[in-house]
């Protein structure tokens, strides 16, 4: 079955760069933009180059170096905002301007004071201005999840006649649930005029943990693009997480979607952010998290040793993971104490294994996680005459 392409938009540099303590300087931003590249990904929004003279250093200098990427830089509706991403942006080979304006009406009170009209005026001439310097313009639609529908539908048809050839249509405060944020999608691929002409995009924040629920929900009712950052860093309780939406699409293969993501490159980018922005991945974390393959239940152990599909729906080794993990604990069983044993160079027989297991257990108690050298101590510790072949 053919399938249709997602583009990947990681805003890894942009907006996951907003965390707390996450400041990269532009030596790092580039390290991390070419793997980026290298990994498979459709647009690099490599900054917002208004923000400070580093951010704009840092967008013109990945802007140089990456070959296949988009090279994307955001700015606010604001003339002066545009054009000086516009300048930071003329060495890329695939260059993007990304603007936009809240548009629900929280943002149109409170934020600008404005009205409706007014809004829509500031979409379009933003639009237009940014067309006059990139052929790749997309705009952003800010707190879209809030929005009412036929005005966001208004919204969009302005920005499409101005010539924005991407529309995100973000979850900016995270409150969307996924079946309310799909109707969204929907409901624009049906209702806005010259939508053929224009990319529908997921731009998903974490809030109530729903953000790669939402993307995938968007992603299947029309939206061709999601935008997301690895580890699903991000301002507050982060973005829609790339390793996620990469794997969910790939592992329903019935769904028609797939991006171009090199997944094998996965677990090593993910580290590889991790330890320059200084975040810890949560250990949990799905995909990339250091339990993401790990088994230390007695019944799943039994199960992994004897065919891995009994609880793992990936192959690590897709993501770039070595293997599957065995961790010895007091909740383990027979089976995976014998399979740990026969790593280290011991083959128990059953009256052994016996033995062993009910001194492992003793040790296990005592201690959170049974070690190979532990598995040493345990044997001697029975008396057992039992070599070892390692």
């Amino acid at each position: 079955m053919s399938k249709d392409k997602v583009d990947i938009f990681d805003t890894t540099l942009r907006d996951g760069e907003q965390v707390p303590g996450c400041k990269l300087d532009t030596e790092q931003k580039l390290i991390i933009a070419e793997r980026l590249d290298y990994l498979g990904v459709d647009i690099i929004e490599a900054g917002f180059p208004i923000s400070s003279p580093g951010d704009f250093k840092s967008v013109d200098q990945i802007s140089r170096l990456i070959k296949n990427a988009t090279v994307c830089g955001l700015t606010r509706a604001v003339k002066k905002d545009i054009e000086v991403a516009a300048e930071a942006l003329k060495h890329a080979k695939r260059p993007r301007i990304h603007t936009g304006i809240g548009t629900s009406d929280s943002h149109i009170k409170y934020k600008f004071n404005s009205n409706k009209e007014t809004i829509i005026e500031r979409a379009v001439a933003a639009v237009a201005y940014a067309k006059t310097f990139v052929e790749d313009v997309e705009f952003y639609a800010e707190d879209a999840g809030r929005t009412e529908n036929d005005f966001l539908a208004r919204v969009c048809e302005a920005v499409i006649r101005a010539g924005a050839t991407v529309l995100n249509i973000p979850d900016t405060t995270g409150y969307c649930l996924p079946d309310e944020y799909g109707a969204k999608m929907k409901y624009l691929k049906e209702n806005v005029k010259g939508i053929d002409k224009a990319k529908l995009s997921c731009h998903c924040h974490n809030d109530l943990g729903l953000a790669t629920a939402n993307s995938i929900a968007g992603v299947i009712n029309g939206a061709r693009q999601i935008e997301c950052t690895i580890n699903g860093i991000g301002e507050r309780a982060g973005n829609t997480a790339l390793e996620e939406v990469v794997m969910i699409l790939r592992q329903h293969p019935y769904l028609g979607l797939d991006t171009n993501i090199n997944s094998k490159l996965l677990f090593d980018t993910s580290q590889m952010v991790s330890q320059n922005m200084g975040m810890m991945v949560q250990p949990n974390k799905a995909i990339v998290g250091a339990n993401a393959f790990a088994h230390s239940s007695g019944i799943h152990q039994d199960g992994v040793i004897k065919n891995r599909e009994t609880y793992e729906i990936i192959d690590p080794a897709d993501v770039g993971v070595n293997e599957s993990s065995i961790v010895l604990t007091a909740r383990s069983g027979r089976a995976a104490l014998a399979y740990r044993a026969k790593l280290v160079g011991y083959e128990l027989t059953k009256l052994q294994l016996d033995e062993v297991y009910q001194e492992f257990l003793k040790f296990a108690d005592r201690k959170k996680e049974v070690l190979d050298d532990d598995i040493h101590f345990i044997i001697e510790a029975t008396g057992l005459n039992i070599e070892s072949v390692s």
